[in-house]
């Protein structure tokens, strides 16, 4: 277990609370493309969650999307994946009109399960 003081590890636990409730939103939504965009939400709050556990957001975010825009991938496999979901979401929040609603909560629901993980190990607490 890594050790994140108790603010930090709080906002990773609100994001990943509220990402979750948003993906049930999503599923119960019969607009397709309001499902789309609260999905595309869900992803963006479980990145902040896993933002937050890590360190902090204000510096995390510009590093990862400054790697995303270098195109070279990081040889550290914890960037790497942190790379992987911000070119997701990055995508997914700049064309959301190319998702189905069953894409957009597939690759929701997955991004929350990697932030689930992320944060419980961190943490210490299951959710």
């Amino acid at each position: 277990m890594l050790i994140v003081d108790s603010y930090k590890s709080g906002w990773a636990l609100r994001y990943l609370r509220e990402a979750r409730a948003d993906l049930l939103t999503a599923e119960k939504s019969p607009v397709p493309m309001m499902a789309v965009s609260i999905a595309v939400l869900a992803m963006k709050k479980a990145q902040a969650a896993v933002y937050y556990v890590l360190g902090d957001p204000i510096y995390l975010e510009p590093m990862i999307r400054y790697l995303a825009e270098e195109g070279k991938p990081p040889h550290d496999s914890l960037l790497n994946l942190l790379l992987k979901i911000e070119r997701i979401v990055r995508a997914r929040n700049d064309r959301p009109e190319s998702l189905t609603k069953e894409e957009a909560l597939r690759e929701a629901s997955h991004i929350i399960e990697v932030a689930t993980d992320i944060v419980e190990l961190v943490t210490g607490k299951k959710m």
